[in-house]
């Protein structure tokens, strides 16, 4: 008999459940493809038992399963280590929120209530908590091709950790060092990217303005409160305040005002960030040195949301101890729901490791018929028509300067459009980003996009020292080869770098197909890909692509094998060109 296996994940934000039969991840999605609010919720001491019920169920409708036939669901958080680990710090706390005793109580109360919710909607089976970290270190072990591998998990905070070290062998994590609140990475990001007038998710906001700047003029502020040691780091909570909205501490420390708002970005802040991304890489490779001391393993694996940063990812694989590396495509607190479920299967039912993720594995979410897909189309006032040949209808309207939306197969699960549910457009125009940040995505027009490039030819474009599978997920910023810079401005950042996406036939064919035809009208074998939304989160159904792509600049959308035309574009320039989101760059 089949055991099936739901992972759950709220307590914080990036709300997904993940479903899993025996070995095989059935589903994963993140509750906000289909509530469309970003990051599925905030994270408060009064809502971590908001359940993301509409994952839940498409979850189980691709399983063809009930909720009465699930035999476990593993939760991503452990409340009661909470509540034991998070009122011992004299810091400056406001009443009612974390840190102090009627948040943290509202907080374990809410979270101990969600088993009796869920029985309430029929489930009869286990219900087990799952250590935050264990979860995640469960989502970048259990997926990965290593046997034995020293696994990182790296984020804001769990129930109090920040940080924690494991070996794994055989299918089990052993935990071999912790570091705890206040010494987070994670939340240092969320600190600097509030005090430059961002909210506490903008941190990859921060890391393309760190481009832009020079480290060597704050690098010595940050080392007044940020130390790193030789088995880890620790932070000044007198200096970070992380649980305050006080920023004197910093005003006074960097000599520069917390901002309201982001359009007030200068070059200071710009060298702000680049410091940070600067101490960021520094404590990630010592911290990397320190593991493989601990651990004599030549693998390593990385989860927790600071693994989104390729950056650091990528120094700490090309300067650092290990020979191979894996990073969970959903590193942040999506992936706990994957990680807790796979945690339960690997503990409860079976010794030895499952089969590991192959690089097409990402795409775990909900894919659509073309019944449904006609059907969607019939309520919209668009023309369309079915392509004879879709990769090279589709390479030769980018190739003469179009924004394609592309809808395929299964969503992605994680925060990066990888091929399914992404806008395309050629890397070769200069003009692309500032038509794609200003028209389309409405968003800051410093932001860099990525390539999407051939696996066969990444190395003709870009200098990669060390095969990384993890470059399949967009987790690795790699240089782009001086003799290729000037073919595809669109997508070198400032800094002579791509966080590239490797595509390869069996990871995406479709996708690959799409590329190849644009090669071989070009001579580029890449695309400019970035997430299919609008200041949303990325689209997941027909009905959301198509209402992206009515109420934007994108040129066509392609849903399947479906050309889709509006009946009336509007032309490039337009009033949107002038009152968009703009944040300098001098």
């Amino acid at each position: 008999m089949s055991i099936n296996i739901l992972g759950l994940n709220c307590a914080y934000h990036e709300s997904s459940v993940a479903l899993i039969r025996d070995n095989k991840v059935i589903a994963a999605i993140e509750e906000e493809r289909l509530n469309r609010v970003k990051h599925a919720k905030p994270a408060l001491t009064g809502n971590p038992n908001e359940i993301p019920l509409q994952a839940m169920n498409l979850c189980l409708e691709m399983g063809n399963l009930l909720l009465s036939d699930i035999d476990i669901i593993a939760f991503s958080f452990n409340p009661l280590k909470r509540l034991h680990n998070n009122l011992k710090l004299d810091e400056q706390v406001q009443e009612g929120e974390w840190g102090t005793a009627a948040g943290e109580q509202k907080f374990y109360k809410k979270l101990v209530g969600i088993p009796e919710q869920i029985r309430a909607l029929g489930f009869n089976g286990q219900f087990m908590w799952v250590d935050h970290c264990v979860a995640h270190a469960a989502s970048a072990y259990y997926p990965s091709p290593f046997t034995d591998a020293t696994v990182i998990s790296i984020d804001g905070i769990g129930e109090y950790e920040s940080v924690t070290i494991s070996a794994a062998r055989e299918g089990k994590l052993f935990s071999m060092k912790e570091i705890s609140y206040p010494n987070s990475l994670g939340l240092l990001w969320e600190k600097v990217a509030q005090f430059m007038g961002m909210s506490e998710y903008d941190a990859c906001k921060v890391m393309s303005l760190a481009s832009f700047g020079n480290s060597e003029r704050f690098i010595g502020h940050f080392q007044r409160f940020v130390e790193i040691k030789p088995d880890g780091f620790t932070m000044d909570i007198d200096v970070c305040r992380f649980r305050s909205n006080d920023f004197s501490t910093f005003e006074t420390l960097f000599g520069l005002p917390a901002l309201q708002d982001r359009s007030a970005i200068t070059s200071d802040y710009m060298d702000l960030a680049a410091a940070l991304q600067q101490i960021t890489t520094d404590i990630l490779l010592a911290l990397t040195h320190y593991a493989a001391q601990i651990n004599p393993s030549t693998n390593l694996c990385l989860a927790g949301g600071v693994a989104l940063n390729c950056v650091a990812n990528t120094a700490i694989f090309e300067q650092g101890p290990f020979e191979n590396i894996y990073i969970q495509p959903a590193a942040n607190d999506a992936g706990t729901a994957l990680g807790a479920a796979l945690h339960a299967y690997h503990n409860i039912f079976y010794g030895e490791k499952c089969a590991s993720f192959e690089a097409n594995d990402t795409y775990l979410g909900p894919e659509y018929s073309e019944s449904e897909i006609l059907a969607t189309l019939g309520l919209f006032d668009v023309v369309y028509e079915r392509a004879d040949n879709i990769a090279d209808e589709v390479a030769a309207l980018i190739a003469s300067g179009k924004v394609v939306g592309w809808f395929q197969g299964r969503m992605e699960f994680g925060p990066r459009a990888l091929g399914n549910r992404s806008l395309l457009a050629d890397p070769r125009d200069p003009e692309m980003v500032k038509r794609m940040n200003l028209l389309v995505k409405h968003r800051e027009d410093h932001r860099p996009f990525c390539p999407s490039v051939l696996k066969e030819d990444a190395k003709a474009w870009f200098d990669i020292q060390k095969d990384a599978d993890s470059a399949h997920y967009m987790l690795m910023a790699y240089p782009v080869n001086k003799e290729q810079r000037a073919r595809i401005p669109a997508v070198v950042h400032v800094d002579g770098t791509s966080r590239i996406q490797l595509v390869s036939k069996t990871t995406n064919a479709k996708y690959h197909a799409l590329i190849s035809a644009f090669k071989k009208l070009t001579g580029v074998p890449l695309l400019l890909n970035t997430s299919f939304n609008d200041r949303e989160p990325i689209v997941c159904s027909p009905e959301d692509a198509l209402k992206t792509f009515l109420r934007t600049k994108i040129d066509f959308l392609v849903i399947d094998n479906f050309i889709v035309r509006k009946k009336n574009p509007a032309p490039v320039q337009s009033k949107s060109m002038e009152t968009a989101d703009v944040m300098p760059v001098s």
